[in-house]
C-alpha cells in the first residue's frame, strides 16, 4: 500500500573530513590516530513532488570495523572510501517509495549485498612472497559506509513532513507494520503484527542522559601514570582528571582479552579510582553515587571459561568491583554464524550484550538462542537496522544499551537520539570529546550540553525542529569541497 507521505531518494552527495585524535584509542589489536568521516547530504522527493535535503555522519573507523593483520590501514580506509561512493551512486539511482524506514530497509536487503560482491580488494601481501590475494570488505564495514546515507534519508523524511524523525515511526506514516520486516524467536509468543516502532519508543525522551566514558587500553589512570609526552591542550589527559571536570560515574573499560590479569588489574584499577572520586563528591556535596562499570573485550576472547574466571575472580575478591560492574559487552568474536558460542555461562554471572556482532535483528536473535541478555545498538549500522534489532530486542526481553563510535560533530546527534527514544539499561557511551574535542566546535556552539559532559550527563534538550533536529543553518562549518555529487533520475 503506498501512502502520499512516502518518498524515495533523487540525489546525494558525499564530504570526507579528516579528523585527528588528541590522544590514540586502542581497540583489540589496533591504534586509532586519526580517522575520516563521511558527511552525506540526500536529497528525497515524494510523489507530489516535494523534495526535502537531510544530512548523516558516520566516522569511517578502520581499526573497529574491518580489523586486519596484513591489510594496512590506509588501504582499509582507501577501500571504504571508494565504497562510499559507489554507495551515492546506488542511494540517488534507487527507485523505491515509502517511509525512510522501509525504503532504507529495502536497499540494506537489495542493494547492499549486491555492492559488497562488487567491491573485493586486490592485494599484494608482503608475507607470502608478494603473491596477490583478495580479501572481501566485511559486512560491518560496509554497514557504516551505508550509515550517513540511511541516517540522511531519515532526516531527510522527517524535515519533509516538518516533524522530527522520531514522530513518524508508526501507522499514520508507514505502510508496512514490524511484521512486514521482523520474525519473533522459535517457539515465543511474540507476534509482530499490527505493531509499529512507536510501540517500542519512548514518547516522552529525557532531556539529559548518563554519560558513560570510555576507559582505552592505553589511557592514563592518574598523574603517577604520566610520561610527559601528554597533550597540553587544556583538556584532561587522566582519567581522574576527567572524572573531576565532568562529574562523570559510569565508566567503560577497554580490555585486552588474551591477557587475564593484566584485564583482572585493569578493573580493579578503575574500580579503586572511581571509588575515590566519589568519595570525594560526597564528602563535598552530600550526594552519594558510587557509579557503574562495564567491560568491553573487543571480540578478542574465544572461549566462555575466560571470561568467567575474571568475573568470578572480582566477585570472590573484589566483591564491590563486581558489584557495580552493569554488564559485560562483547568478549567473543562478532561472527556470530562462524563462532557459535554457548554463553549462557557468562549472562548468569552478568548480563552480556553483543556489540560488533549485533549487524542486524536476525543475528540478535541468534545470539539469543546462545545465551546474550543485551544489545548495544549503534548508529553507525544504520538508523533502519537500529529501530529494527531496538524493536527485536524489547519485544523479547533483551536489554538495551547504545554505544559510540566516537561520534564527533553531527554524527553525535541521532547517536545521543537513539538511547533517549529507545530506552537503555542507563544512559549513554559519548567519547568523541575524549579523543577529539576540538573537531565539534561549530556544532558545540548550539548544541553545548553535547559535546560537554557536565554533572556526568549529556544534555539533549537543544535538539529541536524537524528531522534529527541538527539546527544545521546555525552551525558554522565549512565543509571541503564533496568527492561527489550525484544527481539520480
Amino acid at each position: 500500500m503506498s501512502l502520499p507521505t512516502d518518498i524515495r531518494p533523487v540525489a546525494a552527495s558525499v564530504y570526507f573530513i579528516p579528523v585527528a585524535t588528541r590522544m590514540p584509542l586502542k581497540f583489540g589489536s589496533e591504534t586509532l590516530t586519526h580517522v575520516t568521516v563521511a558527511r552525506v547530504k540526500l536529497t528525497v522527493q515524494d510523489r507530489q513532488g516535494n523534495t526535502a535535503v537531510g544530512w548523516g555522519e558516520t566516522p569511517l573507523s578502520v581499526q573497529w570495523v574491518w580489523p586486519s593483520t596484513t591489510l594496512s590501514t590506509q588501504h582499509r580506509l582507501d577501500v571504504m572510501k571508494r565504497f562510499v561512493i559507489d554507495l551515492a551512486k546506488a542511494w540517488a539511482q534507487f527507485d523505491s517509495y515509502g517511509h525512510a524506514l522501509e525504503v532504507g530497509h529495502d536497499f540494506i536487503e537489495e542493494m547492499l549485498p549486491v555492492l559488497m560482491a562488487g567491491s573485493v580488494s586486490q592485494i599484494s601481501n608482503l608475507e607470502s612472497d608478494m603473491q596477490e590475494i583478495t580479501q572481501a570488505m566485511p559486512h560491518l564495514a560496509a554497514l557504516v559506509c551505508c550509515s550517513p546515507f540511511d541516517l540522511a534519508l531519515h532526516d531527510a523524511y522527517g524535515k519533509l513532513h516538518s516533524l522530527p524523525t522520531y514522530q513518524t515511526y508508526n501507522k499514520q506514516f508507514m505502510s508496512c507494520d514490524l511484521a512486514s520486516f521482523l520474525e519473533p524467536a522459535q517457539g515465543s509468543d511474540v507476534s509482530f503484527a499490527g505493531l509499529f516502532p512507536s510501540d517500542f519508543l519512548i514518547a516522552k525522551p529525557p532531556a539529559k542522559l548518563k554519560a558513560w566514558h570510555l576507559v582505552g587500553g592505553l589511557d592514563l589512570l592518574s598523574d603517577a601514570d604520566r610520561t610527559g609526552s601528554e597533550p597540553d591542550d587544556g583538556y584532561p589527559v587522566t582519567l581522574e582528571q576527567w572524572l573531576e571536570r565532568d562529574g562523570l560515574s559510569c565508566l567503560k573499560i577497554k580490555l585486552r582479552g588474551n591477557d587475564a590479569a593484566w584485564d583482572y588489574q585493569r578493573i580493579v584499577a578503575v574500580a579503586d579510582l572511581l571509588d575515590r572520586c566519589a568519595e570525594r563528591r560526597y564528602a563535598a556535596s552530600g550526594c552519594r553515587d558510587d557509579g557503574w562499570l562495564t567491560a568491553d573485550f573487543n571480540c578478542t576472547v574465544t572461549d566462555a571459561v575466560y571470561v568467567n574466571a575474571i568475573l568470578d575472580h572480582l566477585r570472590d575478591e573484589q566483591p564491590r568491583a563486581y558489584q557495580r560492574l552493569l554488564y559485560v559487552e562483547q568478549p567473543f568474536p562478532y561472527d556470530l554464524e562462524k563462532h557459535r558460542i554457548d554463553v549462557h555461562s557468562v549472562s548468569a554471572r552478568k548480563p552480556l550484550f553483543m556489540d560488533e556482532s549485533a549487524h542486524d535483528w536476525q543475528l540478535v536473535k541468534l545470539g539469543r538462542s546462545l545465551g546474550w541478555t543485551g544489545v548495544a545498538l549503534k548508529t553507525c549500522k544504520t538508523q533502519t537496522g537500529a529501530i529494527l534489532s531496538a524493536c527485536w530486542a524489547k519485544a523479547h526481553g533483551m536489554t538495551l544499551m547504545v554505544q559510540d563510535l566516537t561520534n564527533p560533530m553531527l554524527a553525535q546527534i541521532p547517536h545521543v537520539l537513539l538511547a533517549a527514544h529507545v530506552g537503555t539499561i542507563m544512559g549513554v557511551e559519548t567519547n568523541g570529546m575524549q579523543f577529539y574535542p576540538d573537531a565539534s566546535k561549530p556544532e558545540e556552539a548550539v548544541h553545548p550540553g553535547l559535546y560537554r559532559r557536565r554533572d556526568g550527563h549529556v544534555d539533549i534538550s537543544t535538539i529541536e525542529g524537524p528531522g534529527f533536529g541538527y539546527r544545521l543553518d546555525e552551525i558554522e562549518r565549512e565543509l571541503p569541497a564533496p568527492a561527489i555529487e550525484i544527481l539520480g533520475g
